[in-house]
This record gives C-alpha cells, sequence and structure tokens, in this order.
C-alpha cells in the first residue's frame, strides 16, 4: 500500500512537472515569434540595402554598419520630426492624465442625475470604429478652420481620453474603500480635496498605465498627422520616416534604422515603468 501510495506522489509531481515543462515552452515559442520581427528590424538597420535581400538571408551582417543610425539625420529631418512629435505628445498627455483622472473620479465617487446612462454611452463610443468618425470630424476641423495645424490632434485629449481610459480610472477608484471618503469628509474635507490628497496619491499605477498607453498611441500615430497635416514642417515621426521611402527605389537599412530609433523610446518607458504598468492593469479589475 505504501508503494502504491509512493507511486501515486512520483506521478503526480511528474505530471505536474511535465505540465509546467509544457508551459514553459509554449511561453518561449510565444515570446521567439513576438521578438522575431524586432530582431529582424534591428539587424537590418545594420546591414546595407544588398544584405538584407540576400538569398538565403543572413541572421547577421558581415560588417555591423552603425553608421546607417546617423546617416538618417542627414537624410531626412529626423531631429524636427522628433521634436514636433514632442509639441504633440506634451499636451496630449497632459490633458489624458489629468481628465480621464477626473471622468473615472465622477463616475466612481460622485452621484449625478444619469450617472450610469452617461458611463453606458461613453463605453458604447469603444465599440465605433474610428473610420465611421473619420469624414465627419474632418469636415469638422475643416470648418474650424483647423486642417494643417496640431489643433486636431492636441484638442480631443482634453476632454476625457476616451472611453477606455475612462473606464480604466473608474474601476481604479471603485476599488479604493469609500471609508476613505468617508474619514475625509468628517474631518472637513470637500470632494476636490478628497480627490487631490487622499485619492489622487492612491491611483498612481492607473496614472502610469494611462499615461504608457497614450505615449505609445502618439508616439506611433501614423494616420492622424497624415489626414489632418500637409506641410512637410509639420510632420510627426512616424509620418516623417515616409519620406525615407522613395518613389521608385529605397534605402530599405535607413528606413529600418529610422524605425528602430523610433521603436526603442517606448520600448524604454515600458521597462522603466513595467512594475507599476502590471500593477495598475491588474487592480482595475478587482471591483466592477
Amino acid at each position: 500500500m505504501g508503494q502504491r501510495l509512493g507511486f501515486l506522489r512520483r506521478w503526480q509531481i511528474m505530471r505536474s512537472q511535465g505540465w509546467k515543462i509544457a508551459a514553459y515552452c509554449l511561453l518561449l515559442f510565444g515570446a521567439t515569434v513576438s521578438l522575431l520581427p524586432f530582431f529582424w528590424m534591428v539587424r537590418s538597420a545594420l546591414m546595407t540595402s544588398s544584405e538584407i535581400f540576400q538569398f538565403p538571408p543572413k541572421m547577421l551582417p558581415d560588417h555591423w554598419l552603425w553608421g546607417n543610425f546617423i546617416e538618417i539625420f542627414e537624410v531626412v529631418e529626423f531631429g524636427l520630426y522628433v521634436k514636433n512629435t514632442l509639441f504633440i505628445l506634451i499636451p496630449v498627455l497632459i490633458g489624458t492624465v489629468l481628465t480621464s483622472c477626473m471622468c473615472g473620479f465622477g463616475f466612481a465617487r460622485l452621484q449625478f442625475p444619469g450617472k450610469n446612462i452617461w458611463f453606458t454611452l461613453i463605453i458604447a463610443t469603444m465599440m465605433l470604429p474610428p473610420a465611421v468618425t473619420l469624414i465627419p470630424t474632418f469636415m469638422l476641423w475643416t470648418e474650424l478652420g483647423a486642417i494643417n495645424t496640431y489643433w486636431p490632434l492636441v484638442f480631443p485629449s482634453f476632454f476625457g481620453g476616451g472611453g477606455f481610459f475612462i473606464f480604466l480610472m473608474r474601476q481604479f477608484f471603485m476599488s479604493i474603500p469609500r471609508e476613505l471618503d468617508e474619514a475625509a469628509l468628517i474631518d472637513g474635507a470637500n470632494y476636490v480635496q478628497i480627490f487631490v490628497f487622499v485619492l489622487l496619491p492612491l491611483v498612481k499605477p492607473a496614472l502610469l498605465v494611462v499615461a504608457f498607453f497614450t505615449f505609445t498611441n502618439v508616439w506611433n500615430d501614423f494616420f492622424g498627422p497624415l489626414i489632418y497635416l500637409n506641410d512637410e514642417s509639420l510632420f510627426t515621426l512616424a509620418l516623417g520616416l515616409l519620406q525615407l521611402q522613395g518613389t521608385y527605389t529605397s534605402d530599405w537599412n535607413l528606413i529600418m534604422a529610422a524605425a528602430t530609433a523610433m521603436t526603442l523610446p517606448a520600448i524604454l518607458v515600458f521597462f522603466l515603468g513595467q512594475k507599476y504598468f502590471v500593477e495598475g492593469v491588474t487592480l482595475t479589475g478587482i471591483k466592477g
């Protein structure tokens, strides 16, 4: 009997370890598939154009051409595009984080007529494809004379930043005990003071999640600048790099170098705030 129980225990341990090994192998395969395009982009950025299209393909270049990253500053106005992108990014970041936080606080903590209806309408906007509102929005900004300016790309961020961010902040505020609000009210604080001094310090992880998503959305945005900006001196980084692609031929090594340089800031921001990003995404689903 004892031998049989021992055999069953060993079998259960081996079975659980087998599942762990299978799970790790699956995760490793998924990570490899996800990282392969990034590796191919970086590797191509350090090659000549002829090496990129060589068959069979090379995994690594014969000579590491770090000068490709310097050459992109000579071929296109890379610095100007970065400055234009930051000129849009900074106010959009401030507007989105500030207003989404305020809206989330209002829906989570305040009582006003039609609160659930308004929140349902905001969530419903997430189901609208951007193509549905593209033409009416473009016509509106045309009537306002804002085409070829940064207003269409910056101004909407000061009205909540989108339904997803409002929902995210509301969920995080609802995960905070209401006893904190009641204690502050007893001490004589109003709702503005509760928001600024009591709850705002507690929602930093969610604010960082909103900031990270906003950063990546604006930094990588190609369609918005393409629609509203006509003057090359106003182009953002994503749109400006299109100038590297010629009509009949393209320097793909420079395109890959520019794409790598554009991708690295987003990766760096994620790794610096990874702890808070994961915490913020996890905690927003605690209470609904």
